[in-house]
This record gives structure tokens, sequence and C-alpha cells, in this order.
């Protein structure tokens, strides 16, 4: 492809898609008390879902300029001509900063670096559009705007156990998180301009199921979406929010279903169940 693209492993992409489109993931680092380790690569989401089961330290960085670079230039020396790199929002991690160091270093004219405003497949949606682009040989400028219009067309919807493994790790404002300190009451939050906030809050997890269900119809409207549905050692409750969606939306290509890894499950804990819906021409079909 004379494009290569790139992301990073928070978009927690299904099961062989990065190959199938040809896109190339760059891990975060996460370390669990004090052993490093890569997203997607040395631990994933069973030995991270353990680790927080044991009140083990787990922290998340991410990935260094350095390593974008030789993911960059790996790229070029494999025949492109340019590269797309497409991150989780840059609110709420350094990751797009570092990509775009990298893209100082080998050359702005030849990386295009994309702040998706959104993570989990709120990026994997944008990734694989920008990707479709590339591979129907599309130029540099083009595969830059199918990613941003892709990203701009999707919305994210979970509900957490808690919220205290977001406000720990700075992703959320203590404030914030009061919304989920009453009894029996699960936290229904949303990505908002790159920013994850609380959306509602709801009395049971059943409940907060259906209410994603009900959220994910508003956003499709009447026009069939693309849609994914992410959990962390919660594959049931996924089970039933993906046939849910698939019964009440017009989903193009069938619900897709992704454990997310360990640098999303570290701050969003164990049980956590999500949904993206993304507008407008999808590559499912």
């Amino acid at each position: 492809m004379p494009v290569a693209v790139i992301t990073d492993s928070t978009a927690h992409l299904p099961e062989g898609f990065a190959e199938r489109f040809a896109v190339k993931v760059v891990p975060l680092h996460v370390l669990i008390d004090g052993v490093a380790a890569l997203d997607g690569v040395d631990v994933g989401p069973e030995a991270l879902a353990e680790a927080l089961a044991q009140r083990r330290i787990v922290t998340t960085s991410r990935p260094t300029p350095n390593e974008f670079v030789k993911a960059f230039q790996s790229a070029l020396s494999d025949g492109a001509d340019a590269v797309v790199s497409l991150h989780l929002s840059r609110e709420i991690s350094g990751t797009w900063e570092s990509a775009v160091l990298a893209a100082q270093e080998v050359g702005i004219d030849r990386v295009r670096v994309v702040d998706s405003r959104s993570t989990a497949m709120g990026l994997g949606f944008a990734a694989l559009h920008a990707a479709r682009a590339a591979n129907a040989g599309a130029e540099p400028e083009e595969v830059e705007e199918a990613a941003v219009t892709a990203a701009a067309s999707s919305q994210t919807f979970f509900v957490v156990e808690t919220l205290e493994y977001l406000r720990r790790g700075g992703r959320i404002g203590s404030a914030a998180a009061l919304l989920g300190t009453a009894l029996a009451v699960k936290p229904l939050l949303h990505m908002d301009d790159g920013q994850i906030k609380p959306l509602e809050k709801v009395r049971t997890m059943h409940r907060a199921i259906a209410r994603m269900v009900e959220l994910a119809q508003r956003a499709a409207g009447e026009e069939r979406v693309e849609v994914a549905v992410h959990h962390l050692a919660s594959p049931e409750r996924a089970v039933e929010l993906a046939n849910r969606v698939e019964e009440q939306l017009p989903v193009s290509g069938g619900c897709l279903i992704s454990e997310v890894g360990a640098v999303i499950g570290a701050h969003t804990g164990p049980g956590v169940v999500g949904v993206v819906v993304q507008r407008g021409p999808g590559i499912l079909d």
C-alpha cells in the first residue's frame, strides 16, 4: 500500500482484523507490581483481570516516541510512501503526543498523526476505515480524512461496576466519581469530545444494558451502522448486549464482540461492558 495505517493497542480490534486490514498496532505499556509488559503482547485480558482481582498494583504508560519512530520507519522501509497513525484521545493518554514527536523526527511530510478523540472500537473503526481507503489506493490526505470522518461519526457508551479504577488512573475526577458511590448504582459513561464523562446513574446492570441499547438506537437513527461490544471478564453480559443490539438496530455486518485489553481494563476494572456505534458507510458487509 502507498499509505500505511498504524494505531495503538487500545483500539482492541477483534482477533484477526489487524492482519486482515493490514493495520500495524503499537502496544501501550502495562506495569503489574512494577513489572513491565506490553498490552496485548505480554499481557491480555485474562491476566489483567486476575491481577486486579488479586489487588495487585496495575499502572499503564504510553509508548515512547522511539517506539513510534521504529514503527514509522519500518512501514516506510517496507514500501509505504506515507503513514497515517491514529491514536486514543490525547485527553486521556500521552500516546498521541509520543506519536507526534516521532512524526517530527521521521518527517511530518511523510507521517500524519490523528487524535481519534476516542478509544476502543471508537478508535478501531476509524483505523479500519482508514485502512480501507489506503487499500483502495487513496492519497495520504484522503486516508487521514477517512480516519477523521469515521472517528467523528462514532459514539461510545459503557457501564462499570465502580468508578474507582477510573478515579485512581486520573481518567475521571474525584467529583465525578461521587456519581458511583451510592449503593447499588451503576455508573453509565460515554466518550464526549475526547473525555470520559458520566452520563447517567442506573440502578442495576440489567437496566444499564437496556439503557445502552436505547442509547445505541438513538445514536444510529434510521441508518445502518457498525457496532462493537466490549467487555472485561464479562462475556455473558457482552453476548446479552450484542444480541439485544442486533435485535433493535440495523447492524451492518453483525455486531463485533471484543474483550478490552490490559490498558483499558486497568482503568475500567472487571465487569465493564460497553457499546460503540459507528455511523456511515460500513466496511463489514
